[in-house]
């Protein structure tokens, strides 16, 4: 074998090695279960009154402490999306005594389009107990929990300030049911 076929196979089997590796570092860099959730800063369009007025900045994983909570970064508002915001409202709704809670973040796109977006889903799937916000971060979220930038939908399971688990999903792919479901194992 000639040094330039050998140089050419060695150098398309680096290339190769180097984007397994890299999609194992995207999977390993994400948030897991035990981590940590830190503070993020959101714009509420919509949702409860919960004593934060619309349009005012606030940090609502702060607000919640500890709590058992949901938190759902979505970058797309079709397929299911606004189904898992109906239905993660009537949860919150059931086990307010569990302190359960709950927002949705746009993320994606600029300030003024998402904050449309908000309200539009807000008025799509009537919630009355789950805030929908539009991050200070808007392109992928707050940094710390290492939003894969591909996902449409990521929901992350927090309880006791760690995550307990960390899921992404495409708009129409979202499993709402197995979602639902873990939320539950927040406060029993």
């Amino acid at each position: 074998m000639s040094r330039t076929v050998f140089a050419t196979a060695l150098a398309g089997l680096m290339m190769v090695v180097g984007f397994a590796v890299a999609a194992d570092d995207a999977k390993d860099n994400c948030l897991k279960s035990g981590d940590p959730i830190g503070p993020f800063y959101v714009t509420k369009v919509a949702g409860p009154e919960d004593g934060v007025e619309n349009g005012k900045t606030l940090c609502y994983r702060c607000k919640y402490g500890a709590r058992p909570m949901v938190m759902v970064f979505a970058r797309e508002t079709g397929g299911k999306v606004a189904e898992l915001a109906k239905q993660l409202d009537q949860v919150v709704a059931k086990n307010e005594e569990a302190q359960l809670r709950g927002f949705f973040t746009l993320i994606g796109a600029e300030t003024e389009a998402l904050t449309q977006t908000a309200q539009q889903l807000a008025k799509t799937s009537s919630v009355k107990h789950v805030p929908i916000t539009v991050a200070e971060d808007t392109e992928n979220g707050p940094s710390a929990y290492k939003i894969d930038p591909k996902s449409e939908v990521t929901v992350v399971l927090a309880k006791d300030s760690k995550v307990t688990a960390m899921h992404t999903f495409s708009a129409d792919q979202l499993d709402i049911a197995a979602v639902i479901k873990e939320v539950q194992t927040l406060v029993n």
